[in-house]
């Protein structure tokens, strides 16, 4: 327990504190969207947000990201979270941890949906965690809204005409 915050209210969740994309229908089978979600070395090949990454899919395992600023135009910052869930084709997430120097928890997941054998849908969301993720949420909402929008439309696209 940190400043009187129990372990349970750290993982808390606010539906008013979650982002999510537009659903894009992509037309592939959710597998090849499935396989270019966890190829992380190749992020740089097609996505606009998280244009490197690196770990091993599993969890528990980090995943180190660079990722592009949406505040500051031209500029990039270091994330790393923890793969979290894992189930094949459908969900994968990871998730950075509350930590004293940096109380912000949050969670990403990204779904992948099949809607036939050659089609799928896609969206994701970030849960900003916690006690502060509602402040989380209006202070960095609206450029993670875009941002995973830009990403979504970018899968699409990729896989698409790749």
């Amino acid at each position: 327990m940190t400043d009187g915050i129990n372990e349970q209210e750290k993982r808390a969740i606010d539906p008013n504190a979650i982002v999510r994309s537009i659903t894009v229908q992509i037309g592939a089978p959710a597998q090849v969207v499935w396989d270019v979600l966890i190829d992380f070395d190749r992020y740089s090949e097609w996505n606009p947000f998280c244009v490197e990454a690196s770990g091993v899919l599993e969890v528990g395992e980090p995943l180190s990201m660079k990722l592009k600023s949406y505040t500051e135009e031209g500029q990039y910052f270091d994330n790393v979270e923890f793969i979290t869930e894992i189930d094949e084709p459908r969900l994968v997430s990871w998730s950075a941890p509350w930590v004293d120097e940096w109380p912000y928890p949050a969670r990403r997941d990204q779904f992948v949906i099949s809607t036939g054998p050659v089609s799928c849908e896609y969206y994701s969301t970030d849960a900003f965690l916690g006690p502060h993720g509602i402040h989380v949420m209006r202070f960095a909402g609206p450029w993670v809204k875009r941002a995973f929008d830009d990403t979504a439309r970018a899968l699409k696209d990729y896989v698409e005409n790749k």
